[in-house]
């Protein structure tokens, strides 16, 4: 049985073998599409708990329904600045903290 650790290191050694190590272009254009995924799933989640479509969640922010799905479905990240409206317009905050050390 492998250790957290030792899951951790293979985990980076694949991620190394299939996509180039950190700092590549190929590494970055994977880390660019999984954090578009992540944020997709964060937002969608959201919505869906604040019981609201996205169509109104598009009218409050005054963008379009299509732009909401496409944040929604991974195709595009928003910018850090739609990202706080849409976090604002479905009530939630964010906060940034340091971590424990």
């Amino acid at each position: 049985m492998n250790t957290k650790e030792e899951m951790i290191t293979d985990i980076s050694a694949e991620l190394d073998k299939e996509f180039g190590k950190p700092g590549t272009p190929e590494r970055t254009q994977f880390d660019e599409e999984a954090y578009a995924f992540y944020t997709s799933q964060i937002l969608l989640d959201a919505r869906k708990e604040a019981k609201i479509t996205q169509t109104e969640l598009a009218n409050r922010i005054h963008v379009t329904k299509s732009y909401i799905s496409k944040i929604e479905n991974g195709l595009i990240t928003p910018s850090v600045a739609t990202f706080y409206r849409i976090m604002n317009a479905l009530g939630m905050r964010i906060e940034i903290v340091r971590p424990l050390t």
